[in-house]
């Protein structure tokens, strides 16, 4: 079953941050079959806790758990410590039709 990563980062430093973190992950999530079907700056918040969490990223996976490889993978962990301190993130998985 497909599963989708959504991601919503408050983003503190755009420009440090696209050119290391933003630069870098596209070519592990491909390594581990995932395929972004978004990635944008410029949501808006309708209703909750996420006040300035405006730039969005969503990626398919063939599962829950080739998402979960991705995101355990020492590959990502290495590409993960370019975005601390530059942007705050909140990350769900789920599993769709």
């Amino acid at each position: 079953m497909p599963a989708y990563m959504v991601i919503a980062c408050k983003i503190h430093d755009r420009e440090k941050f696209i050119s290391g973190y933003g630069a870098a992950v596209p070519e592990v999530v491909k390594k581990y079959g995932g395929e972004y079907l978004i990635v944008a700056p410029g949501g808006e918040l309708l209703e909750g806790n996420l006040e300035g969490y405006s730039s969005i990223a969503i990626s398919k996976w063939e599962s829950k758990e080739a998402a979960r490889k991705f995101w355990d993978s020492p590959e990502y962990a290495e590409v993960k410590k370019l975005r601390e301190g530059l942007a705050d993130a909140e990350v769900i998985i789920v599993e769709g039709p």
